[in-house]
């Protein structure tokens, strides 16, 4: 029996079927340049409406790395 299942495992690894499977366990496809401009857009609103709250006093920042409570 082990060796029956020894085997399987080296004709797996040898085959590359694992390695195949992880890298598609991870892959993401890339974002279209519609979506990377919106997701900028709203990075840059989020930006906009933080300053304007931390001028107004509402949200206060770390005195490091500019961090917000």
């Amino acid at each position: 029996m082990r060796s029956l299942v020894s085997r399987f495992i080296r004709a797996v690894r040898r085959s590359g079927i694992l390695v195949e499977a992880k890298k598609k366990k991870y892959f993401r496809r890339p974002l279209s340049k519609l979506a990377k401009k919106k997701a900028a857009l709203s990075r840059e609103e989020l930006r906009k409406k933080y300053e304007k709250l931390e001028k107004m006093g509402k949200v206060q920042t770390y005195k490091y790395r500019n961090r917000r409570l």
